[in-house]
């Protein structure tokens, strides 16, 4: 009886863990199908065209399936038919420029590789049946090497590299099926009719229903540059020099938007690929025909050569003096609970002497470096509302000067910041001194060799933050290009108050991100 017991006993177990695995891996599976879906519904939930786009796709898939459902179309099409839905999934795409850019490449390289196609089948046909597929041959053998070493220029790569393979494709289709089909003219023309069909149906879904256009794309995408470029400014400069009230929140509130800045150095390729397909595209709402699309990608460049000095700067904020500074500020805050009180006064007495510039040239540099970023800020936030409105800002020279007169100053402090650090920093008087001043000699001792370091990082921070207001420049000159060649309109005398002069005499917290 215990013998049975005994072989009981490990079946059960070996049962239980089998059963807590299977439990495990069950509840393992639930959540990663959650965190997916969480997932797929946020993606859709932040741009709901991608939802649209999908639904558009699945709408020209069923209608173009009509004709192989539908009897009198499929007797005349026959199994060609499928060329219309082939057509449909290969040429639809997320804007209407890159669908023209498909359809229009892929209509004239059929109709092309179909028309030579039916050109070397006679030619081959007349020769005899002994040379037939020699000619045959031969001529998809020149055509794609032609064909695919014109791929390599960089014209025909940047706008009919699609075209091309498809004309390739085409040719060698209708030439090698002419050798064994008896009328090749009428199968060119049924596949023709039904890629003309596909393309007819995609062309009509893409722009009739909710469409995408790649030339305001193109256009938000510059503005929304410039505006994170402004707000990377601000965020980098109140990252170096926290003012003494500010909370943790909005003291990474400011790290977060000194980042974008990145999203600008990241969006070469799309202004390129938007800036190509926009050409494709027919007039649409503000943009007409011969827009000039090619200055967008000029005052993209612009961006990008400031957001580079930009990401400069940034690094020095992010400098080693100033991960120092956060140790200690870390440490002064943490061990405010148990340590006594005079090691706080200790700690705070080391984080002023390193966090602070000496008293000189935070007089001379501090307030001339915020009223320049300030300045230059405002010049990039009012381009991006000229832009977004497509209005020419009045206030755009107004601002460039006072960043110009902005530059002066700093260049003032900058040269007398010699004659300023050689004055005697006045004492300082506190509690810390009066307790133990040997223990504050000590602390002196400790971080007397910070001042140098923080004033060549200070000094770097100035010339960068000139050698962006002078970069910011060029972005106010392609903009002013681009504005003459799109014909921006004038604002009125009664709407001349810019958004930055607006957001001025608003008393309102800078809260968003």
């Amino acid at each position: 009886m215990a013998a049975d017991q005994n072989q009981v006993l490990p079946e059960s177990g070996g049962m239980a863990r089998a059963w807590d695995r299977l439990v495990e891996f069950g509840v393992g599976m639930r959540s990663k199908v959650i965190v997916f879906a969480e997932k797929v519904w946020r993606m859709g939930a932040d741009d709901p065209r991608k939802v649209i786009h999908a639904v558009k796709v699945g709408v020209a898939l069923s209608l173009v399936s009509l004709f192989y459902y539908t009897r009198p179309f499929y007797d005349k099409f026959g199994s060609n038919t499928m060329w219309a839905v082939m057509t449909v999934v290969v040429v639809f795409e997320y804007t209407v420029g890159g669908c023209l850019y498909k359809v229009i490449n892929r209509g004239i390289a059929t109709l092309g590789g179909g028309s030579l196609a039916l050109a070397a089948h006679w030619m081959a046909d007349k020769s005899g049946p002994k040379t037939e597929p020699v000619i045959l041959g031969a001529s998809v053998f020149l055509l794609a090497i032609a064909a695919t070493f014109f791929r390599f220029m960089p014209t025909v790569k940047a706008r009919f590299d699609y075209g091309v393979t498809i004309f390739i494709l085409t040719f060698s289709l209708v030439a090698l099926s002419g050798y064994r089909v008896d009328d090749l003219a009428d199968l060119t023309t049924e596949r023709i009719s039904t890629i003309g069909i596909g393309i007819a149906i995609t062309v009509s879904v893409c722009i009739f229903i909710f469409p995408v256009w790649s030339g305001q794309e193109l256009h938000f995408l510059i503005s929304r540059n410039l505006a994170k470029l402004a707000e990377s400014l601000e965020g980098g400069l109140e990252d170096y020099f926290p003012k003494n009230g500010d909370s943790i929140d909005r003291t990474e509130s400011a790290s977060k938007r000194s980042h974008r800045y990145k999203c600008v150095l990241d969006s070469k390729s799309s202004e390129d690929s938007l800036a190509s397909l926009a050409r494709w595209e027919p007039a649409h709402g503000w943009f007409k025909f011969r827009h000039p699309w090619q200055q967008y990608s000029k005052v993209g460049a612009a961006i990008r050569h400031c957001a580079y000095c930009v990401e400069a700067m940034h690094g020095c904020v992010n400098s080693e003096t100033i991960k120092v500074i956060n140790q200690l500020r870390n440490s002064l805050v943490n061990s405010a609970a148990a340590t006594p009180l005079f090691e706080i006064k200790k700690l705070n007495h080391i984080l002023i002497q390193c966090q602070r510039s000496p008293e000189c040239w935070d007089k001379h540099l501090r307030d001339a470096c915020m009223k320049l970023n300030s300045d230059s800020s405002k010049v990039l936030k009012e381009l991006s509302s000229s832009v977004k409105t497509t209005k020419k800002s009045p206030s755009v020279d107004l601002l460039v000067g006072e960043m110009k007169n902005s530059v002066e100053e700093l260049q003032i402090s900058l040269s007398s910041l010699a004659e300023a650090s050689t004055q005697p920093r006045p004492a300082e008087s506190s509690e810390l001194e009066n307790e133990n001043s040997s223990d504050v000699d000590e602390c002196d001792v400790a971080v007397v060799l910070m001042p140098l370091t923080e004033a060549m990082a200070v000094v770097t921070m100035a010339s960068l933050l000139i050698e962006i207001s002078a970069r910011i420049e060029g972005v106010v000159e392609a903009v002013a290009a681009l504005a003459e060649l799109a014909c921006f309109k004038p604002i009125g005398d009664d709407k001349s108050r810019s958004k930055v002069q607006a957001e001025e005499q608003e008393v309102k917290p800078l809260h968003q991100v």
